[in-house]
């Protein structure tokens, strides 16, 4: 089974003369030394190096402490979480899984060869707790596919303890450099190795240009998604917090985007995408309900006081609404396998690589774009007034529902628009994020009581006191009231910041 650590490390240029004396840093009672390892490193990609591009690394490494397979992903400059999974001759499938969504039906193939001779000091405290790992590398890398030749080098390492205080590397920075160390040019070996061994390749794209056209605002957008869908889904597999809902809302940005700005891409070559955009939000809507009704309900009954609370509760709010246990997060990494999902992002990069651009795309972007978000807002309006109007109950449960639906679509169109728009689409979307705040709250509510209701009854048929449910449900009835009561006055409040 594959494990995960944080990393957290500086690296820095050397030459032949070694590790300056760090005994001189605030907190450091001792250098010790640790001997010589040798490590042997085999670097994995696909033949257009699609994770280094994403400034991944996966690697299969003997030698050491820590043989077997490394797959980093970077978090912050200098920080990387690294999974770690048990040396096989080929890539393990909890590790392959992890970069699918970037290699798809590309084959991973050995691309760099690293043998690293390393000189290991920790760096301890008065009571010998290691502080960070200071080594010196020296580097010879082969380039085994994609480029040509080898290259050599060496640098210094320094990988703060386990739980440290990112701190403490900042103290080893300023004696580094005060002993004339500079930090790498390179953010990692491999990248060092390929940027020495590219051969003759031809460089790659420079960053985009800044957006002109209305076609440009609305791709960069869709750029966004789409990078964000792909990013995220290694985070959804380890079931990292809030990883689902921010896949989720990626999911319908990108298709909120096709729909609103069909003035600017062809919808009949969107469509598809859409419609596949829309079976993925489903699928991980699931998920995500999960995770907010797990979040509400175990909320509520830590805020009751224990005299108010009878029965196993927490036990059977657990199994109801934990995902592994219900086997929401299996049901998830399968659709993220899936064939139909993999045929989603490559849909995704072709609409991208080869946009289906209408005549509105070319022109300067206030126009066509204030013109789409206008649309959706006058739609969200209509939606507002019709769910108002009804009595409370169910109808008028469903119509707030739908008026939720349209105003998250105003608020990502205004957001789509504002790097074009400015201030009166900046205005809209903080609007409509109220506003959907506000709505999202009262339809919680409701999937709250329903899971409250079918707890309650079994709770009571299992002969147990279903009385903390009904509490629990009470209160919830209360909120979404104070929502309802809320609605009319919030709702004018919006749209004073509508584009045109």
């Amino acid at each position: 089974m594959a494990d995960a650590k944080r990393e957290i490390e500086r690296k820095y240029e050397s030459d032949d003369s070694g590790l300056p004396d760090l005994t001189g840093v605030a907190g450091v009672a001792a250098v010790l030394d640790q001997g010589l390892a040798e490590l042997d490193a085999t670097y994995y990609d696909t033949a257009d190096e699609r994770l280094a591009a994403a400034s991944l690394t996966l690697r299969r490494r003997t030698g050491g402490s820590d043989a077997g397979w490394h797959l980093k992903f970077p978090v912050a400059p200098g920080v990387r979480d690294e999974i770690r999974a048990p040396l096989s001759d080929t890539v393990p499938e909890e590790i392959a899984a992890l970069v699918r969504s970037r290699v798809r039906d590309r084959e991973l193939i050995p691309l760099v060869r690293l043998r690293s001779a390393r000189d290991v000091r920790h760096l301890v405290d008065a009571d010998g707790t290691l502080l960070a790992e200071a080594s010196v590398d020296v580097v010879t890398a082969e380039r085994l596919a994609g480029g040509s030749g080898s290259t050599r080098w060496t640098e210094i390492e320094v990988e703060l303890a386990d739980g440290g205080d990112p701190a403490f590397l900042d103290r080893v920075d300023e004696r580094l450099r005060k002993a004339g160390v500079r930090p790498s040019g390179s953010p990692s070996k491999l990248a060092h190795a390929l940027e020495r061994t590219a051969g003759d390749r031809p460089e790659k794209d420079s960053a985009p240009a800044p957006p002109r056209t209305a076609g440009d605002h609305v791709l960069a957008y869709l750029h966004a998604q789409r990078d964000a869908l792909v990013g995220l889904d290694p985070a959804v597999r380890r079931d990292l917090p809030d990883a689902v809902h921010q896949m989720r809302v990626a999911t319908r940005r990108a298709r909120s985007a096709l729909r609103s700005f069909r003035g600017v891409l062809d919808r009949e070559v969107t469509g598809p995408v859409g419609a596949e955009l829309k079976w993925l939000a489903g699928e991980l809507g699931a998920g995500r309900d999960q995770e907010v009704l797990a979040d509400r309900l175990t909320t509520a009954l830590d805020a009751l006081p224990p005299g108010l609370v009878t029965g196993p509760v927490a036990e059977r709010l657990a199994t109801r609404t934990d995902p592994r246990r219900t086997g929401t997060h299996a049901h998830l990494t399968g659709i993220l396998d899936s064939r139909r999902h993999l045929a989603l992002l490559d849909g995704l990069d072709a609409l991208l690589a080869d946009p289906p651009l209408l005549r509105a795309a070319g022109k300067k972007p206030g126009k066509p774009l204030a013109k789409a978000v206008r649309k959706d807002e006058k739609k969200l309006k209509r939606a507002m007034r019709h769910a108002l109007r009804l009595p409370p109950g169910e109808e008028r449960d469903l119509a707030l529902h739908e008026a939720r639906k349209k105003a998250k679509r105003t608020r990502y169109a205004a957001e789509a628009a504002t790097a074009a728009l400015g201030a009166s689409a900046r205005t809209l979307t903080k609007d409509m994020k109220s506003l959907t705040t506000l709505l999202g709250g009262h339809q919680d509510s409701l999937m709250a009581r329903r899971a409250l209701r079918e707890l309650a009854a079994v709770a009571h048929t299992a002969g147990e006191s279903a009385f903390t449910y009904g509490v629990l449900y009470g209160r919830e009835e209360a909120r979404a009231a104070a929502a309802e009561a809320e609605l009319p006055a919030r709702w004018r409040g919006t749209g004073a910041g509508a584009p045109g």
